[in-house]
């Protein structure tokens, strides 16, 4: 039998004996002992000298994990495992609906019905390629996907024409996008974002090997953008690439854009000489519907604007949108002879499933729908913030913010039972439309209990947090 090379040489011969038919006998290998130490979030977690928090880390996975039961050898599905796999889905789907009681930390809107969605559940819908060229591949969403793209470039004020985008994976590969369109303008341009930026912005940064400058932050989260400007004076003969928080991870601060544009300018940067990138993944889409907000508009000299949409859309699955300027694609794009289609995005294959769920919740919400949630998730975060402040515990709450920062509770389990996120001393309760008046009392009320205990004897005492979020915001012993 001939098997041929495809590493260009001559033709390969096979053993008489071979059956293309057989199997390995032992095609899984035998386990592996556990060489993962199960300490994290251990002694590392606790206070290090001089009151300085270190970080806590979540627990081991592993000792928790669902191991993968091998079938009999009869490849027969019994109906004891398949009672034994009911069990367990129960129980998670019961561990998920506990969990979601208890949910404050994070941007996820959990209210949401796509009952009439689970029909597509049967289908491989994969989006590869641009989505705004058919590739080869038949079972896509583009008609959906298009069509989100769409309502968001009328929401951002750039033409059809004008604009490109996609449908992505999170708010991270936004972001990494956006950056990357960036760098591919000015090749030698110099990434600028404030401390208080994602992650996903340095991470960036590190990934695409860029010159990076982080600019200070005022006490809002906001860009100092005094900073900048020193950061933008120094560095004047390259290119300046600037990420733009349209709202902060952990405070919620909203950067002034137009300021940052207007900084740019003093600074001698004219319009060619510069690349604005705006991660809005959560307020980018809150943004529009509040008074006195700075306005991300394309009618602005920005180059790109990210959104998550499992935050405040509501997306089952992480997901996001970016959208930039055509004439800055073409600097990215290549065209996949593969695929029959361009290839400009940062993943190869797509979830065909996220724009369905996306147009799905647009079409019932739309505008209206959107704005009066922004308008119920402002109202309910002032009222946690007065609570709190009312308590006695450190509190703040950006004007323009759902996202309200308060004294990081004294215990890891009551962290972990509310899924609060938590940087230092802070800690933040971001307030989403499916977060209610009733939960926020139930989480205040609880907190004032435990802190009664944590705080009891006199001897610990709450934690100052005047640098945190500013001394009128602070209820420790010295500002209160």
């Amino acid at each position: 039998m001939m098997m041929m090379n495809g590493g260009g040489g001559g033709a390969k011969v096979l053993p008489e004996a071979f059956d293309p038919a057989a199997v390995a006998p032992e095609p899984v290998p035998a386990a592996v002992a556990d060489l993962i130490g199960n300490g994290a979030g251990g002694e590392e977690g606790k206070a290090a000298g001089g009151g300085k928090r270190g970080i806590v880390l979540g627990r081991n996975v592993h000792t928790t994990c669902l191991a993968i039961e091998e079938p009999d050898a009869n490849d027969e599905f019994t109906g004891d495992k398949d009672a034994y796999m009911a069990g367990v889905l129960a129980r998670y789907r019961k561990t998920l609906t506990e969990r979601t009681k208890h949910h404050l930390g994070y941007p996820y809107n959990l209210d949401f019905d796509y009952g009439a969605l689970a029909q597509l559940q049967h289908f491989s819908i994969n989006n590869l390629g641009d989505p705004f060229i058919e590739s080869n591949y038949g079972v896509h969403s583009r008609q959906f996907e298009v069509g989100v793209l769409d309502w968001f470039a009328r929401l951002w004020e750039i033409e059809k024409s004008d604009y490109w985008g996609y449908i992505t994976n999170c708010g991270t590969e936004g972001n990494l996008h956006g950056i990357l369109v960036g760098r591919e303008v000015f090749p030698n341009g110099i990434l600028y974002a404030s401390r208080e930026s994602h992650y996903s912005v340095f991470k960036a940064a590190r990934m695409y090997r860029m010159e990076c400058v982080k600019v200070a932050t005022l006490i809002s989260g906001e860009i100092d953008c005094a900073d900048f400007k020193d950061k933008l004076l120094a560095n004047k003969d390259k290119p300046a690439i600037i990420n733009a928080n349209i709202g902060t991870t952990v405070k919620g601060a909203v950067d002034d854009l137009d300021l940052i544009i207007k900084t740019l300018e003093e600074s001698g940067f004219t319009h060619d000489r510069f690349y604005i990138h705006c991660d809005g993944a959560l307020f980018g889409l809150m943004m529009p519907f509040v008074k006195r907000a700075p306005k991300v508009s394309f009618k602005k000299p920005i180059g790109s604007v990210s959104v998550s949409g499992h935050k405040f859309v509501g997306c089952p699955m992480p997901c996001g949108v970016q959208i930039t300027r055509m004439d800055h694609i073409n600097a990215l794009s290549r065209n996949v002879e593969y695929l029959a289609s361009r290839d400009a995005t940062i993943m190869g294959s797509r979830n065909g499933h996220a724009p369905i769920f996306l147009w799905y919740t647009l079409n019932r919400k739309g505008y209206k729908g959107f704005q009066k949630e922004v308008q119920k998730c402002l109202r309910n975060a002032h009222y946690l913030k007065d609570r709190l402040r009312e308590a006695g515990i450190s509190a703040m709450l950006n004007e323009l913010s759902s996202t309200v920062v308060f004294e990081r509770p004294s215990e890891e389990e009551f962290v972990r039972r509310w899924q609060l996120a938590c940087e230092g001393n802070i800690a933040h309760v971001v307030v989403m439309p499916s977060v209610g008046i009733e939960k926020l009392d139930d989480f205040v009320n609880e907190l004032i209990e435990k802190r009664s205990t944590w705080y009891r004897d006199g001897t610990v005492q709450p934690p100052c947090l005047a640098v945190d979020i500013g001394a009128e915001n602070c209820c420790c012993a010295l500002h209160k």
